[in-house]
């Protein structure tokens, strides 16, 4: 097995489970969701989607795989993003759930992205240096950052839905702007490079706090619909995605302002 950190395989585990749910139920799963109506074929799309997730997933825990893996994902990922997410900003509205969803596709691109620099081979590093190198992994972190920011607004102008979730909670309004305020703070310091990794991992832990605290209970309850169960598999993708971005500063000081790849994480993809 190849493995760069601990997110690397929680993140290849959800893409095997995402694969394994969309071929049970022949239907896209909720991190795959909504597709255009336009888009032709959705059965066969939905099992072209289980089977890219199950075999990438799988190809990311093995040496001989991991870069072709985490290449096909990173493609596959970003061709979904732009073709079924970024139009819709243009002409869908309200604008600002289209972001959310555009900037939930975004954390799993930036995800794979991080991961394809971490294996990259020889030749990739030599044809798509831009993307492969340094310069790609600040790319890819500034994009998980971009995307926290729908996030963070959306408990704003989502007010009462957001409160509706912690509803018994003391001050859920308060809580509910404190959140969201840490999306927006946590995505502008990763685009701007400052406390960065302190940014990256604070806001992993708060989507995976969210899940835990939020959808779990419901779930094991036995008290979640179609579209609360989606919303639960959503959350434990993106949690899984942001782990691995947070892995991307390991060894850096907590306080940098550095976008630089770790030697730890370099050597972890090319050993």
């Amino acid at each position: 097995m190849r493995i760069a950190s601990l997110g690397h395989v929680v993140f290849a585990a959800v893409m095997i489970g995402l694969g394994i749910m969309g071929l049970i139920k022949g239907d896209l799963t909720a991190v795959w969701q909504p597709v255009p109506k336009w888009v032709p074929a959705p059965e066969a799309l939905a099992y072209l989607c289980a089977f890219v997730s199950l075999g990438t997933g799988i190809g990311l825990l093995w040496r001989r795989t991991a870069a072709v893996a985490s290449r096909v994902l990173f493609a596959y990922l970003l061709l979904w993003l732009l073709l079924f997410r970024v139009p819709n900003l243009f002409y869908q509205r309200p604008v600002l759930l289209v972001a959310w969803s555009c900037g939930s596709t975004a954390v799993m691109v930036a995800a794979a992205w991080v991961l394809y620099v971490w294996f990259a081979g020889e030749l990739d590093g030599q044809r798509l240096r831009f993307v492969t190198g340094d310069s790609g992994l600040r790319i890819a972190r500034a994009l998980y950052g971009l995307a926290l920011i729908p996030f963070g607004l959306a408990h704003f102008f989502y007010l009462k839905e957001t409160v509706v979730l912690i509803s018994g909670w003391p001050a859920p309004a308060a809580w509910a702007y404190f959140t969201g305020g840490a999306f927006i703070a946590a995505g502008v310091a990763m685009i701007v490079g400052v406390l960065a990794r302190l940014a990256a991992a604070l806001s992993a832990l708060q989507l995976g706090l969210f899940g835990l605290i939020v959808w779990v209970p419901r779930v094991v309850a036995g008290q979640v619909n179609a579209f609360q169960w989606g919303e639960f598999v959503v959350t434990v993708a993106l949690t899984a995605a942001a782990w691995v971005v947070a892995d991307s500063y390991r060894g850096l000081p907590w306080l940098s302002r550095s976008h630089a790849r770790t030697a730890h994480l370099a050597a972890a993809g090319s050993g």
